[in-house]
């Protein structure tokens, strides 16, 4: 038996259903000698249990001193035995796994993003789309804060961690399980006898506490480095750091407030908060149930000064329909939560003087005014840019050079100018009038009938322009080609090799290696030589040549057609199957197409109406790329093929998502709402009365269970 570990005292842990309960035994050298296992396990167990109630319970047992050298006793005998170190280990707590990319992991639930307003009037708005959508007013809210961090999502199975990802896009994210097993409040394994379902998922967000920020920066001041910007960026740039050892470090933390999986036995957002609080998930204590609208806006003024209490940063709070039930039956948008909003309290503002204003071209001939402000401290960050929108605004604010302007950060990843100090405007100050021409390319601009955005609408030649399209197709949720970045494509644009995306499935190893080209270093100006070498051009060919496995959904977004973003892609990929289909799709038959819209249509129908563009999609067609997908497979068969069906209601003998699978795997596409296009309503119990009348209204059929199920036999 190891000799260190017998002069330990062991602690063996017995849990029952409200907390941990630890009882001491004698030295081990009193005890019949343990295998290495049991060594590793009882120890790992002590541990967890010294942790948890810490960090949940906040109190002590045993001293810094007893923990550590437990800890450092542990890790000798992992190091020594690593096939034996278990996956709860709390010598993950302090990171040493080196990553050098990060795997991509779809989510299993979409992690959608929660509508804002600023406004206690549009609250009430939304109260009563509830009500519409509910049919009742029989519905209570659960109020959160909205935390100022890194969304994510824990997988735990069988009550271990097993997954940690990052929000991404909300489709997929990052897989950084080492660094997340870094954050102490989260844990690594449930003790507790409070039942838990087999496979779960939990939702919160990291963040870094405001102390942890402040010593950060102060320890890096005295070391002359840079000052870290906010805390946000700091734990979202801490999480994706390679080396997990640094995360560790760092602090970080993590409040827990959302429950998604099969068999959770929760009925509301309030159960489910308690379940997990219950299995020792770190959730803010400072959730509260309200009966009704104005109960949320009494917790909404309440907390509008008490949070800057709180050791973490916040800036609003998350309005949820409690019951589950009645979440399903409001259903989604394509972007947000129909059941869920988000207030955001009014941002910290500041004055100072409007420098100048710049136009940036976006890739698709978008003008952007950014006003160039005097450098101003503003919510922890230093502010010189703020977005000005468009000439409309513009004129509304009254802009004059010189002028002293009033900026916030509403939200906003670019500040943005809120209104001007008119009291302080300079007597003589010209009034600022909006370009006329595109500040790159001296193309006239045009401004579209009902849009306040101006346009430069040379899309051929405009230097942005061009850049901007290829860097979008090249971007890691289009093609994701890694190896080339802006520089390599300004590159490659100012030596001729490429004129648009297309151009880079031609090029070849003697024109990439050695090839010099000039950059500009964007702190200083200069003018710098840059050379591709051997092994980079190498690289780049086998990155491109690897974006031809991309499907076709992905490279129809890769596009870049106006208002096509990834789930409309997807849509239009799924529905018309090829790329020939759908460039000879008229307006008529492409709104035809589940939650696609007339805007959408329109810039579909025009993008390839242009025969540069349908050139462009040859090229690439020509070089190899996926431009078809096969059909889904159907499963069961096609008894509800061509059908569109929505499903309401609390069900018997499957559950809404087994009746969703169904529909699919037997040809029928799954609607969100209720629409002239439906025509069938599944209607379990407690389905809501106005989605009952509007099905009537609209001579829509209602089925029961069976009778859906009789269906797809039949």
């Amino acid at each position: 038996m190891n000799p260190a570990l017998s002069k330990t005292r062991l602690i063996l842990v017995f849990w029952n259903r409200k907390s941990f309960e630890a009882k001491r035994f004698t030295d081990l050298t009193c005890m019949p000698d343990l295998t290495v296992k049991q060594q590793i396990d009882q120890l790992t167990d002590e541990l967890n249990y010294h942790s948890h109630i810490y960090y949940q319970e906040n109190r002590t047992e045993i001293s810094d001193y007893e923990f550590d050298m437990k800890l450092k006793e542990l890790e000798a005998l992992e190091k020594e035995h690593p096939d034996l170190k278990r996956e709860d280990s709390p010598s993950s707590r302090v990171g040493g796994t080196i990553t050098k990319e990060f795997e991509t992991i779809h989510h299993k639930y979409r992690m959608l993003s929660l509508g804002n307003t600023y406004s206690k009037e549009e609250l009430e708005d939304f109260d009563k789309r509830v009500a519409k959508g509910l049919g009742t007013d029989d519905y209570e809210y659960l109020c959160e804060l909205k935390f100022d961090g890194l969304a994510m999502s824990f997988t735990y199975e069988q009550g271990v961690l097993k997954q940690a990802v990052t929000r991404g896009d909300g489709v997929k994210g990052d897989n950084i399980t080492p660094n997340a097993k870094t954050i102490r409040t989260l844990p690594l394994k449930l003790n507790t006898k409070t039942p838990y379902p087999e496979n779960f998922e939990v939702r919160g967000e990291v963040f870094m506490p405001l102390p942890v920020f402040k010593a950060l920066n102060e320890q890096r001041e005295a070391q002359g480095e840079a000052q870290l910007a906010n805390p946000r960026n700091t734990a979202s740039g801490t999480m994706k750091m390679q080396d997990s050892s640094v995360v560790a470090v760092r602090k970080l933390d993590c409040h827990l407030y959302a429950l998604y999986g099969k068999n959770q036995g929760v009925e509301s957002h309030e159960e489910a908060l308690k379940s997990m609080e219950q299995w020792g998930f770190n959730v803010s204590p400072t959730y509260r149930k309200c009966k009704n609208i104005a109960e949320v806006i009494t917790y909404i003024e309440e907390w509008e000064m008490k949070r800057l209490e709180l050791p973490l940063e916040t800036d609003g709070i998350v309005i949820k329909v409690n019951r589950i039930d009645q979440q399903d039956e409001l259903g989604f948008t394509a972007k947000n939560p129909r059941w869920a909003i988000s207030y955001k309290y009014k941002a910290e503002n500041a004055a100072t003087e409007l420098l100048d204003i710049t136009y940036q071209v976006g890739r698709t001939g978008a003008i952007t005014p950014v006003a160039e402000l005097s450098p101003v401290l503003l919510a922890g960050t230093t502010v010189k840019r703020a977005s000005l929108h468009n000439a409309n605004e513009i004129e509304r604010l009254g802009l004059h050079e010189g002028d002293t302007v009033f900026v916030e950060k509403g939200g906003e990843i670019i500040p943005k100018v809120t209104g001007v100090n008119l009291p302080a405007r300079k007597p003589d100050a010209p009034k600022i009038t909006y370009i006329t021409h595109c500040p790159e390319c001296g193309t006239e601009l045009v401004r579209h009938e009902n849009e306040a955005v101006h346009y430069c609408p040379n899309d051929e030649t405009c230097p942005p322009q061009v850049l901007g399209r290829i860097e979008h197709f090249i971007s890691r949720n289009a093609m994701a080609i890694e190896t080339l970045g802006p520089r390599t494509i300004k590159g490659f644009l100012q030596k001729g090799l490429i004129e648009d995306f297309s151009g880079l499935y031609s090029l070849t190893f003697e024109q990439l290696n050695g090839l010099v080209f000039e950059d500009e270093d964007k702190q200083t100006g200069e003018i710098k030589k840059r050379s591709v070498k051997e092994k980079t051009a190498l690289n780049i060919l086998e990155s491109i040549e690897k974006s031809k496995e991309v499907p076709f959904k992905t490279v129809l977004f890769a596009l870049g057609i106006r208002f096509v973003g990834k789930t409309v892609a997807e849509k239009l990929a799924d529905h018309f199957q090829r790329i020939e289909s759908l460039a000879e799709a008229s307006f008529e038959t492409i709104v035809e197409v589940h939650e696609i819209g007339e805007r959408i249509a329109e810039s579909v129908v025009e993008y390839f109406s242009i025969e540069k563009n349908r050139a462009l999609v040859q090229r690439l067609q020509d070089s190899g790329l996926q431009f078809y997908q096969e059909a889904k497979q159907e499963a069961t068969g096609t008894s509800l093929s061509g059908l569109s069906i929505v499903v309401s209601g609390i069900f018997e003998s499957v559950s809404r998502d087994e009746l969703k699978s169904l529909i699919l795997e037997n040809g029928g596409k799954v609607a969100s709402s209720l629409s002239n296009k439906t025509d069938y309503l599944v209607a379990g119990d407690n389905m809501g009365p106005a989605k009952k009348d509007k099905a009537e209204k609209l001579g829509i059929k209602m089925l029961s269970e069976q009778e859906f199920l009789n269906l797809i036999n039949s």
